[in-house]
């Protein structure tokens, strides 16, 4: 979805578009990252502490209502307040019944041009963390963190049978022209390779709409999608429209391709100490 300025507008989008998936079938349900806000990681403001919350806090027990309503189960966002000056980006799991089954802060905090996020999160420190929810076990990373295959791996590792992204990301308006496909690209096939290297479906849920100033924004690309244990595409977003997309996911798959790919069965644990190296020199 798009947002705006104002976080409890933002709220009842939210709600609105929860009840309308559920109304569809959905039991699992991912919201985008930072949804309550708009993407305020464009620029360094020390006013932007003042959006964030405790867990629990509002936007935490407005997602429980929801899903103990619902009797659905809800992956949420949040900019978690954890103490004076310790801040996290936070998602949440809450279960059909509305419990807190959890916390997963982010772990890779990115600093680029017009995603400051250093400046706002404190790293996670809880690791890659695997929920039984009352459908399916599953995980949560968030943004940058999709573009590593080591957290992918540990959360696959951890059991999960879907792998969810919560998501903003978008286009410089100045880079667009040259780069904006391929960087596109980029990003649907290295998620697309998670699901391939491990046998699990991936969903990634991915903001829309430009925030900011004409010359000095974000268009946010949209382009949600889940794809299945061996990258399959189920379903797609667009670039520019707020959707919300309902897909089935057969843990039965999950067995079927793992017979034939045994990705997980030949790996070489004994052999990839140098991947706890920053760099073998």
């Amino acid at each position: 979805m798009a947002c705006s300025k104002d976080p409890s507008e933002n709220l009842a989008k939210a709600e609105w578009r929860v009840r309308e998936a559920a109304g569809q079938g959905a039991q699992i349900i991912c919201l985008q990252e930072l949804f309550r806000s708009q993407y305020f990681c464009r620029e360094e403001d020390a006013h932007f502490f003042d959006l964030a919350e405790p867990i629990p806090g509002q936007t935490t027990e407005a997602l429980s209502r929801l899903a103990l309503d619902l009797k659905v189960v809800i992956v949420g966002s949040v900019f978690e307040r954890r103490a004076a000056g310790v801040y996290h980006n936070t998602a949440v799991v809450i279960d059909a019944d509305g419990s807190l089954l959890g916390l997963y802060r982010k772990m890779h905090i990115p600093d680029d041009p017009l995603y400051f996020e250093k400046f706002y999160f404190t790293p996670g420190d809880l690791g890659f963390r695997n929920f039984d929810t009352r459908y399916g076990r599953v995980a949560t990373l968030v943004c940058w963190d999709q573009w590593y295959p080591e957290a992918a791996r540990v959360a696959a590792l951890g059991g999960a049978e879907v792998l969810f992204y919560p998501t903003a990301i978008g286009w410089h308006p100045s880079e667009k022209a040259q780069h904006g496909a391929s960087q596109h690209d980029a990003w649907r096939t290295i998620q697309r390779s998670h699901a391939i290297a491990n046998g699990i479906y991936v969903a990634t849920v991915n903001r829309v709409g430009f925030e900011g100033p004409p010359d000095h924004g974000l268009e946010f690309w949209g382009a949600s999608f889940v794809a299945d244990p061996f990258g399959r595409m189920l379903a797609e977003a667009s670039h520019d429209r707020e959707e919300t997309l309902v897909v089935e996911c057969d843990r039965r798959r999950i067995d079927e391709i793992r017979r034939n790919w045994p990705f997980l069965r030949d790996r070489r644990i004994d052999a990839y100490q140098g991947i706890l190296s920053r760099l073998i020199d």
